[in-house]
């Protein structure tokens, strides 16, 4: 696997408590700003394949639900956190640089 840093977004695009979704080749990722600390994850719910970015961001938990069926998952660490879901999401190495946020393969 490359240890190869990939700008994903900048910075600017992600203020403090929301989410974006930017591409990593062909994988849709979902890219977290949870009070100033970028995390990212795979945009699909392990539970039944459905986008986690259409579903809500709880900065206060650090938690993200995925609108289908209420599986929320902590975006720190991709963890599943409750039924239906029980296999984490695939979380991806970030750095921040000059604005820049960077991604690379895990």
């Amino acid at each position: 696997m490359s240890q190869d840093w990939t700008v994903l977004c900048a910075t600017a695009e992600v203020l403090p408590g929301e989410t974006h979704v930017a591409w990593f080749g062909d994988v849709a990722l979902v890219v977290v700003n949870h009070d100033g600390q970028f995390y990212a994850l795979e945009d699909r719910c392990t539970h039944e394949d459905f986008e986690l970015s259409a579903g809500p961001f709880d900065p206060a938990t650090g938690q993200i639900e995925c609108v289908l069926h209420g599986a929320r998952f902590n975006v720190r660490s991709g963890e599943a956190l409750c039924p239906p879901a029980y296999e984490p999401v695939r979380s991806y190495p970030l750095k921040v640089e000059d604005g820049l946020v960077y991604v690379r393969e895990p």
